[in-house]
């Protein structure tokens, strides 16, 4: 059902854009191009293509590059050494400035959209703002992941974006774009996707109210959150085994789930299949292609804090299988992702979450606890929908390993909240920012793996390829510290 419905998705949301937008989207004839609905959709799936292409495999490569960084995670081979928190060397350099070019070159995508969406002739005004709303949420989305990781950037919008030299505007300058597009995004986007895999108001508000708490606008976080817990109509899966965790939540045949938010679609289709499997799964666990091909390249350690005191009765404990690579005897490796019929390392058929419904459940634990200063019922009663979905238990009813309001304060609910989006996200490239975000990367990088961040590891170096053809940044004093 999955490969019917993929195929017309793929068929629909990217093979269209394949044979013009791959090569030169730019020399299109703006004029004459974005005065249909069609037309104006193929444009916006443009916007991802530059991250969701298999072979460059650019988004499963960035959560790896995160993973690696976490308090969880061990970066082997050319990833080791984002584990040991000296600074980029030339392999991961490259890596990541790869990673600003497809960033980049998805933004002028998005710019596009909204610079010439407006002018359309053949398109309703429902289409317009829908189809700009889609284009503002991932161009929101795409700059969020820029300023957390380089912090000072250009900024390119439809304003200026035939304007070669830009230098870098503050991380506050870039967070009210973010915000002013969200804001935009969650009024004219659609409650329903037309076809899965499209952002609907309850993307734009679950990434507006993680934005809010980076910004410490704790308040509206909240707020923004519990929108999407009480109106998106959203439930978590349950499970009762790490089968169901596998293939209920991320298996490669489903379309779509209860607590998807939104998500990247993958396929079982030649060059349309989800990079992350080859880089995250060991051939010996025939989790990955009927030959068990992987590249073990992000891995977590027996030996980690976090996992020896994670209680050995949450299913999710369940997903890291021990392997022994010979020099590293406690290897351990996540089986979250599995797809051992996947046609080739870029053929896997698993989808790549971006939001699921734990986001916004434990967004709002969290900024609640901020806000009030206190932990209510409500907060603890999202935080308890994730623990006890865990254990196997109905989340939405009370249960044995429910956690109590009256054992925490505040402070100490907040990093029960971080612990559980520990156990919950891992390969969803969401821990390594969140660390820096709550100011615990020092202590949980130190705790989890005995080692000491260097300033300079905290931020990417600005890529070559920017400092070459932008003028406006001077490739000395502008560049990050360190590089």
């Amino acid at each position: 059902m999955k490969k019917l419905i993929i195929i017309m998705v793929v068929g629909f949301l990217f093979s269209a854009c394949n044979k013009w937008l791959e090569e030169k989207p730019k020399q299109i004839a703006e004029f004459v191009f974005y005065n249909t609905a069609a037309e104006v959709e193929t444009a916006v799936n443009a916007i991802l293509l530059p991250l969701r292409k298999a072979r460059e495999a650019r988004m499963a490569n960035y959560i790896a590059t995160l993973e690696c960084q976490s308090d969880w995670m061990v970066g082997r081979g050319s990833w080791e050494p984002l584990s040991l928190y000296q600074g980029l060397n030339d392999v991961n350099i490259t890596r990541v400035s790869s990673l600003w070019d497809a960033f980049y070159v998805a933004i002028r995508n998005a710019n596009l959209v909204i610079l010439n969406t407006p002018s359309g002739t053949s398109i309703s005004q429902q289409d317009k703002d829908k189809y700009l709303g889609e284009a503002r949420f991932l161009r929101a989305y795409l700059y969020y992941q820029l300023v957390q990781n380089w912090g000072a950037i250009p900024l390119r919008t439809e304003e200026n974006m035939n304007q070669r030299d830009l230098p870098r505007s503050s991380p506050d300058v870039i967070y009210e774009l973010i915000v002013s597009d969200l804001l935009e995004a969650e009024v004219n986007l659609p409650a329903t996707a037309s076809v899965s895999g499209r952002p609907t108001k309850w993307a734009a508000k679950t990434l507006l109210a993680e934005m809010f708490l980076q910004l410490g606008r704790n308040e509206e976080a909240a707020m923004r959150a519990q929108e999407v817990i009480e109106q998106g109509g959203f439930s978590l899966v349950k499970i009762n085994s790490v089968s169901d965790i596998q293939t209920k939540i991320f298996g490669p045949e489903i379309s779509s789930s209860s607590e998807e938010i939104f998500a990247l679609k993958y396929a079982r289709i030649v060059e349309q299949g989800n990079y992350i499997l080859w880089i995250s799964n060991h051939p010996s666990t025939k989790l990955f292609t009927s030959e068990g091909v992987g590249a073990y390249a992000v891995h977590g350690d027996a030996s980690n804090p976090n996992y020896v005191n994670w209680d050995d009765t949450d299913i999710r404990k369940g997903m890291w299988d021990r392997i022994n690579y010979g020099n590293a005897p406690n290897a351990l490796i996540s089986s979250k992702y599995a797809d051992p019929q996947a046609i080739s390392q870029y053929g896997a058929g698993n989808d790549q979450p971006i939001y699921r419904y734990p986001d916004a459940l434990l967004l709002y634990a969290e900024a609640a606890a901020r806000s009030e200063n206190a932990v209510s019922v409500a907060a603890m009663e999202a935080l308890n929908k994730v623990h006890r979905r865990a254990y196997g238990h109905n989340p939405d009813a009370t249960s044995e390993v429910d956690l109590d309001a009256a054992d925490f304060t505040a402070e100490t609910f907040i990093d029960r909240v971080i612990q559980e989006r520990g156990y919950e996200f891992i390969y969803e490239g969401k821990r390594w920012l969140e660390l820096k975000r709550t100011g615990k990367l020092d202590e949980l990088i130190q705790y989890g793996k005995g080692k000491t961040v260097t300033e300079k590891h905290l931020l990417w170096p600005i890529p070559l390829s920017e400092l070459n053809y932008n003028d406006a940044i001077d490739p000395v004093s502008d560049q990050n510290p360190g590089y």
